[in-house]
């Protein structure tokens, strides 16, 4: 089995309880990488991706042929942590007729007056195929949570922890779901400091290029950061299983963090037993008898 060979990463056992402020958020999450130094660390993580890319490309025709999996790739953070460029750079070796990305925003009338994860199930991959979910149905317990007001209409109006506790449970049950109908799960939390993430606003605002990036809403979402914290704390150590965990992967330096999920991503689906079909003796036969008819033309 392949193992990953960027180690900079938090993968959250099931029934394990992280606490955020304790994982790292830069690139120096290991000793190993602190005795490397950064600018070997930068180097090697950048020819692991490229490695990765290659190797990612191969793998994701053989998941198109073998016709027996799909994979959902799930992405969470705060604002400015990197989806897009992590989306962008990871996926950008394969090809675009095999993969598709949804970006879920505010939902519509339509989505409200269905279940919490109506909108999500039609966009789940299928198999052969991998599928980007740029936040997903876990706004449900995030923001959500944070904004209890934008919840949709339900018979209980009651919203304590045991309701939030029944999310969780419903999101557990939805991807052991679609494990076991052959998709495989990857949870990537994008793990930025609000430090980091203060340079890259100022960056939006000093920019003119960047500027359309930046939305009022930002800073007011930024006030709410410990409130953040929180619902994102409870809702991977309450989600991380056995069939879908989470990776907590340290956004402050784009470099790292590209390179982690890279790894992870190709490392999972190599271990997957993908496999070209075989062909009966019936079809050998017509290969052969097609060979012959082309070279007598």
């Amino acid at each position: 089995m392949k193992e990953e060979k960027y180690k900079g990463f938090i993968r959250v056992k099931p029934g394990e309880k992280i606490r955020l402020k304790d994982c790292p958020t830069g690139w120096a999450q290991t000793e190993a990488l602190k005795k490397i130094g950064k600018v070997d660390s930068k180097n090697n993580a950048r020819r692991l991706l490229e490695q990765d890319l290659a190797e990612l490309a191969e793998v994701q025709q053989l998941l198109y042929v073998d016709d027996r999996y799909s994979l959902l790739i799930v992405f969470q953070a705060m604002d400015s942590a990197g989806k897009d460029g992590t989306i962008k750079h990871v996926m950008s070796g394969i090809n675009p007729q095999g993969c598709q990305v949804f970006s879920f925003k505010q939902p519509s009338v339509e989505e409200l007056n269905h279940n919490f994860l109506w909108r999500y199930m039609k966009s789940v991959p299928e198999r052969g195929r991998i599928g980007i979910f740029n936040r997903s149905y876990y706004e449900d317990v995030l923001v959500v949570k944070v904004h209890p007001e934008r919840l949709q209409q339900l018979p209980d109006g009651k919203k304590n922890q045991a309701f939030w506790e029944a999310r969780y449970q419903d999101i557990n049950a939805f991807e052991q779901h679609l494990t076991r109908n052959g998709t495989m799960i990857l949870k990537f939390f994008l793990h930025l400091s609000k430090k980091v993430q203060k340079k890259r606003f100022m960056e939006r605002l000093d920019r003119p290029e960047k500027n359309w990036k930046f939305s009022a809403s930002d800073l007011a979402e930024r006030e709410r950061w410990d409130d953040y914290m929180s619902a994102y704390e409870q809702a991977i150590n309450s989600t991380s299983t056995e069939w879908a965990p989470w990776h907590i992967i340290p956004a402050d330096d784009k470099w790292a963090m590209r390179a982690a999920v890279g790894d992870i991503i190709t490392t999972r689906l190599k271990n997957l037993d993908l496999s070209y079909p075989l062909l009966t003796d019936a079809q050998i036969k017509l290969l052969a008898e097609a060979r012959k008819q082309l070279e007598n033309e």
